[in-house]
C-alpha cells in the first residue's frame, strides 16, 4: 500500500472484478454491469454503480430518485481501426475531465473484432489496447452481440459519448447502432457521418457547393487504371515522372497511412500499398500543396444560431538539415502524437485577418451544410500563392479566394482527438474554456437535443450548481486558504519534451483538488532555446516562466517558450485579444439562453518571467510546494533539489545526494554492488568520452569493448540521459561507426534500420553527451501479443521462457527508508531491440504488462523481485517516488539493475499510472500525484 498521509484521499475498491489486473484469471459474470467514476474537478470520493450478478439490466429509477441522481454517461472507445490507441487516449482524457459527483461514467470498449465489452475506468489508463486486449475475457463484461450492447446502454446510461476515431466511430457505424435502439448520443447522426467522413465523396460535394477543393484521384481496390492516373497528372499540370502528390486513405484519421509520392508510378504503388495493408480499400491521390500552410479549426454547436468556430490553429512543420532522414513536410502520425521539434502550433494562425475570417466562415458553412452536431474539427490549407492546378476560370468565383491567397478545406473530423493537448483543448482554452468546461458544454448541448433528456439535463445542472454553492459556502465558513503548488517542467536536455508531457499531466490532475492552487512553470535556458546549449550552471543562467492555462497546452518546450514571448508582444497580443473577444461574444450569444451554460472559467492572463533564483524566492514567499517534473539535467542531478532545500521549499522526489548518485549510472551501480547476497546484481560497464570515440579507430574500440565486457553485442547509452534517448544496440564496428558519425554531426535522430539489426527511429541527445556507457546487451525472450486463434481464445501471450530474464520497470513510492514497490511492468518491445521513445511515450504505442502475468512469473518470484527493488531503493536513499529499470529472473525473482530515474515519466499513460491502478485498492492518477505532493509536505514537516 502507498503511505496514507495528512487527510488521506485513498479511493475505495471498485466493487467489480475489474478493480485491478489479477494475478490469476478471474472470470467476470457476463451479466455484470460496470459503471464507475473517480474524483475529478471536485475531488469527490469514487462512486461505483454496479448491478448484481445475474441481473441483466438496471430498472429505471423512480421519478423522485431521478431528480437527485447524477447524469449517467457511457464512454465508448476502441474500434477496429488503427486509431484505436488514440481513441483510448481520448477516452482517458474525457474521463479525467467530465467525471464528478454529478456525473457518473461507465466505460466500454470495442475490440478489433467488433466485440463490445464493459471495462473498468482503470483500463483506460493503459498505453495501448494491446496492454489489456489479451485479458478482456477475464477482466471485462463481454456482450454477446452489438445489439445486446446497445440494449444494455439503453437501460443503463442517459447518453453515450462515442470517442471511437475512424472506422465505426466516424463513418456512422456506432451512431446507426445507437439510433436503432433510441439511445441518445453526443455527436453527428449516422447519415451525416457517412457523407462527411469519406474524403473523396466530401470533396465532390464541396466542389458542387462552390468551395475550392484540392484536385484528387480516387483509387479503389483492384480497379487502378494507370493510364487514367497518368492522364490526371497531365490535367493537373503535374509531371507524370516526378510530380509530387500526397497519397492517403479516404476513410481514416490521425494521419495514418498519409505519405508523399513522386510521379504516377510511385503514387500507384503507394496507393496499392495502403490498400494491401488493410488500412482502407479506397485511397485518394492529391496534389501536394507546395508552400501551403496547414490549419485546423474546432467548431462548437450552440443551438439555433450559427455554430461557433473557435480560434483556428496553424500547423507549422519544421525540417532540419543536419539529419540523414529525408522527410517531407506533411503532418503525419509521428509528428501529430510524438513531442519533437518537427511541428509547432500557432493559435490563432499567423495569417491575415481576412484569411482567418474566411476560414471561420467556411468551417461554419461546412458544419451546417453537412448537418453536423455538437462539435467537430475541420482541416484545410492556406496557400499564399495558389497552385497552378487551381488556376482556372472555373475556380475564380468559388469560396476560398481571398486577397491574400487561397483557403481550401480537406478533412472533416466527426470525433476530434481529445488527448490532453489536442486541438480541441488548445483552442477552447484560448476562448475561456477549461478541459472540463468545454467537454461538459458539449455533453449538455447534446442532452438538450433529446426531449426525453431535457428533465435529466435540468436535474444535472441543478445538482452541479448546488454542489458549487455548498463548496463556496464551506470555504467562506472555514476561512480556508488554498495551498499553493508549482509544477516545474522543461529544461534544456533531450528529455525536455517528455518533461512537458509529464508536467502538463501532473498539473491537470492536481488542479482538480479544491484545496490546491496549482501553477504550471516552464524551466528554460536564459536566452530561450535559440541559443546554443550551455552545460555550465548558475542560478542566473536559467529562466522560469509561470504560465497561464492556454500556454501549457503545446507540443514542445520551444513552442511554449516562443508562445510566452509572443503573448507579451504588443501587436500579437492585440490580434489575439480581438479575435478571442469576438469568439467569446459569439459563444455567449449562442449559449447564454441555455439554463445549463455555466460560463467561461479560464481568465485571459499573461505569463511571467523570473530568473531561477527569483522564482525560488517567489515560491518561498508563497509558502508553496514544488512538484519537480524536469527530466535529466538540473532536474535530476540534485541541483534544483539543493536550491529548493537551501531555501526551505518542500519538493517532490529524492534529495540532492540520492539524485546526484542515480543520475550517474556508474555511481548507481557502485552504490548497490554489495547487495548480491540479496539477489541484486549490476551490469558491467565501460565509460568512454564521446570525443575519444570520434577520434579513435572504431575497430580498436570495438575489440576493446568485446574483450572487457565479454560480449559479442553491446548496448550504448548516454551517461547522463534518459527516456531512451541515444540508446542503441550495436552488433559490429560498422554500427559503432554509424553511431559515432551521428555524434560528430550532431544529428537529432538516427533513421530507422540504419544499424545492422532492425530498429525504429532513435532520438539522439542534443547537445551530444560528453560521455557514453557501453554494457553487454542482455538477451531476453521475445513476448508476443498474438491475435491468432488458439484454444478458442482470440488473444494470448506467446513467450518461450528459454532465457529466463525479462526487462521490467518498477515505481517505488514512500518515505526514506520505507519505500514501497509497486507492481512491476514487463516492457514489450514491438520493434527492434531497444524500447523506443514512441513505445515509452507516444500515445497509442507501446505495451506494458502490469503486473507480470502469472503464466510468466510466479507469485513467489514477483514478491522476491519487489523485495529486491525496495532494498535497492532504500540503499540508494530514495524518497517520495522514483522508477527503477532492471532485468528480472522470472524463476528466482533476482534483479539485474539497469538504471534509476529519480524524476520518472509522468505522462498520461506512463507505467507508474498502470502500477498504481493495480494496488489494492486502485489508486487513480489524481490521487497518485496528490500522494506524492503530500509526501513532500510530510518530509518538510
Amino acid at each position: 500500500m502507498l503511505p496514507s498521509l495528512a487527510q488521506p484521499l485513498l479511493l475505495p475498491r471498485l466493487a467489480s472484478p475489474t478493480t485491478a489486473a489479477p494475478r490469476a484469471p478471474i472470470v467476470a459474470p457476463r451479466s455484470a454491469s460496470f459503471s464507475a467514476t473517480t474524483p475529478g474537478r471536485f475531488a469527490s470520493p469514487l462512486r461505483a454503480v454496479v448491478s448484481q450478478p445475474g441481473v441483466k439490466e438496471m430498472a429505471p429509477a423512480p421519478a423522485a430518485e431521478q431528480e437527485g441522481r447524477p447524469l449517467r454517461v457511457g464512454l465508448v472507445c476502441g474500434g477496429p481501426s488503427a486509431e484505436r490507441g488514440i481513441s483510448l487516449n481520448s477516452a482517458r482524457s474525457v474521463l479525467d475531465h467530465i467525471q464528478g459527483e454529478d456525473l457518473l461514467v461507465s466505460c466500454y470498449y470495442i475490440d478489433c473484432g467488433m466485440n463490445a465489452f464493459g471495462i473498468s475506468p482503470a483500463q483506460l489508463y493503459s498505453n495501448t489496447p494491446s496492454d489489456f486486449d489479451f485479458k478482456l475475457e477475464s477482466l471485462a463484461q463481454e456482450f454477446q452481440s452489438l445489439t445486446e450492447f446497445a440494449e444494455h446502454l439503453s437501460a443503463n446510461v442517459d447518453i453515450v459519448f462515442p470517442v471511437i476515431h475512424g472506422k465505426f466511430g466516424e463513418d456512422g457505424g456506432i451512431q446507426e447502432l445507437l439510433e436503432k435502439t433510441n439511445v441518445p448520443f453526443v455527436g453527428t447522426a449516422s447519415n451525416e457521418c457517412r457523407r462527411a467522413f469519406d474524403k473523396h465523396n466530401a470533396s465532390l460535394e464541396l466542389n458542387t457547393k462552390g468551395f475550392l477543393t484540392v484536385p484528387n484521384f480516387l483509387v479503389e481496390k483492384d480497379t487502378l487504371d494507370k493510364s487514367k492516373l497518368e492522364e490526371w497528372f497531365r490535367n493537373t499540370n503535374l509531371n507524370k515522372e516526378n510530380g509530387k502528390v500526397v497519397v492517403k486513405p479516404t476513410r481514416a484519421g490521425s494521419s495514418i497511412g498519409v505519405i508523399v509520392a513522386y510521379g504516377a508510378n510511385e503514387a500507384a504503388e503507394k496507393a496499392e500499398g495502403i490498400i494491401s495493408e488493410g488500412i482502407d480499400d479506397k485511397v485518394i491521390i492529391e496534389v501536394f500543396l507546395e508552400g501551403g500552410c496547414e490549419f485546423t479549426a474546432i467548431v462548437i454547436d450552440v443551438g439555433n444560431s450559427e455554430p461557433v468556430v473557435l480560434l483556428p490553429t496553424e500547423v507549422e512543420l519544421q525540417s532540419f538539415s543536419n539529419t540523414d532522414i529525408e522527410e517531407d513536410t506533411i503532418f503525419n502520425y509521428r509528428r501529430k502524437y510524438l513531442p519533437t521539434q518537427q511541428v509547432a502550433y500557432h493559435t490563432p494562425p499567423r495569417f491575415p485577418a481576412e484569411v482567418i475570417d474566411c476560414i471561420r466562415k467556411g468551417v461554419s458553412l461546412l458544419f451546417q451544410h453537412f448537418g453536423l452536431r455538437d462539435f467537430a474539427r475541420i482541416d484545410g490549407w492556406f496557400l499564399p500563392t495558389p497552385a497552378t492546378s487551381l488556376l482556372s476560370s472555373e475556380n475564380g468565383g468559388k469560396f476560398g479566394n481571398t486577397e491574400y491567397g487561397t483557403v481550401l478545406f480537406t478533412d472533416i473530423n466527426l470525433i476530434s482527438g481529445m488527448e490532453q493537448t489536442s486541438f480541441l483543448f488548445q483552442q477552447a482554452s484560448k476562448v475561456g474554456f477549461s478541459h472540463s468546461r468545454i467537454l461538459r458544454t458539449i455533453v449538455q448541448h447534446a442532452c438538450s437535443r433529446f426531449p426525453s433528456l431535457v428533465p435529466r439535463n435540468n436535474a444535472w445542472t441543478a445538482l452541479f450548481r448546488e454542489m458549487q454553492s455548498a463548496k463556496q459556502a464551506e470555504v467562506i465558513q472555514n476561512g480556508t486558504c488554498k495551498q499553493k503548488a508549482f509544477v516545474i517542467f522543461g529544461g534544456d536536455t533531450s528529455e525536455r519534451q517528455v518533461s512537458l508531457m509529464s508536467g502538463t499531466n501532473v498539473w491537470l490532475n492536481l488542479q482538480g483538488f479544491d484545496d490546491l492552487d496549482v501553477t504550471p512553470c516552464l524551466l528554460t535556458p536564459a536566452n530561450g532555446y535559440s541559443s546554443s546549449h550551455n552545460n555550465d550552471f548558475s542560478e542566473s543562467s536559467r529562466d522560469v516562466w509561470t504560465l497561464p492555462y492556454s500556454l501549457v497546452l503545446r507540443h514542445t518546450t520551444e513552442e511554449v517558450c516562443a508562445a510566452c514571448f509572443e503573448a507579451i508582444e504588443p501587436e500579437r497580443v492585440e490580434i489575439t485579444s480581438r479575435l478571442r473577444g469576438q469568439v467569446m461574444k459569439e459563444l455567449e450569444q449562442g449559449l447564454r439562453k441555455k439554463d445549463w451554460f455555466a460560463g467561461f472559467d479560464i481568465a485571459d492572463e499573461q505569463p511571467t518571467k523570473y530568473s531561477l533564483e527569483q522564482w525560488i524566492n517567489h515560491v518561498k514567499e508563497a509558502k508553496a510546494v514544488v512538484f519537480i517534473a524536469v527530466h535529466g539535467g538540473i532536474g535530476e542531478d540534485g541541483t534544483i533539489q539543493s536550491l529548493l532545500e537551501s531555501a526551505g521549499v518542500p519538493y517532490t522526489g529524492p534529495g540532492p545526494i540520492a539524485s546526484r548518485t542515480c543520475m550517474d549510472k556508474v555511481a548507481t551501480s557502485l552504490a548497490v554492488d554489495h547487495l548480491a547476497s540479496y539477489g541484486i546484481h549490476t551490469i558491467p560497464k565501460d565509460v568512454r568520452l564521446s570525443e575519444e570515440l570520434v577520434q579513435t579507430s572504431r575497430v580498436d574500440i570495438w575489440n576493446e569493448l568485446k574483450a572487457k565486457l565479454q560480449t559479442e553485442t553491446v548496448c550504448v547509452k548516454p551517461a547522463r540521459d534518459g527516456c531512451s534517448t541515444g540508446v542503441a544496440r550495436l552488433c559490429c564496428p560498422e554500427d559503432l561507426q554509424v553511431y559515432t558519425n551521428a555524434l560528430r554531426r550532431k544529428l537529432q535522430r538516427l533513421p530507422a534500420n540504419c544499424l545492422s539489426r532492425a530498429h525504429g527511429v532513435i532520438e539522439m541527445p542534443v547537445p551530444p553527451p560528453e560521455s557514453l556507457i557501453f554494457e553487454p546487451y542482455i538477451e531476453t525472450d521475445e513476448i508476443i501479443i498474438s491475435n491468432e486463434s488458439r484454444d478458442d481464445s482470440s488473444r494470448h501471450l506467446v513467450w518461450k521462457g528459454e532465457k529466463e530474464w525479462l526487462e521490467i520497470t518498477v515505481g517505488v513510492v514512500g518515505k526514506r527508508g520505507e519505500m514501497h514497490s509497486l507492481n512491476p511492468s514487463i516492457t514489450v518491445k514491438e520493434s527492434g531491440d531497444i524500447l523506443s521513445l514512441e513505445e515509452k511515450f507516444q500515445g497509442g504505442t507501446g505495451i506494458n504488462l502490469t503486473p507480470p502475468p502469472a503464466t510468466i512469473m510466479s507469485e513467489a518470484a514477483l514478491q522476491k523481485c519487489k523485495s529486491c527493488i525496495e532494498k535497492m531503493a532504500n540503499t540508494l536513499g530514495l524518497e517520495g517516488f522514483s522508477r527503477i529499470d532492471a532485468f528480472v529472473n522470472v524463476r528466482s525473482g533476482e534483479v539485474l539493475l539497469i538504471e534509476v530515474n529519480t524524476v520518472p515519466g509522468m505522462t498520461p499513460s506512463t507505467v507508474l499510472i498502470h502500477q498504481a491502478l493495480t494496488e489494492e485498492p486502485p489508486i487513480y492518477p489524481h490521487k497518485f500525484f496528490r500522494t506524492l505532493l503530500d509526501l513532500a509536505f510530510a518530509r518538510a514537516n
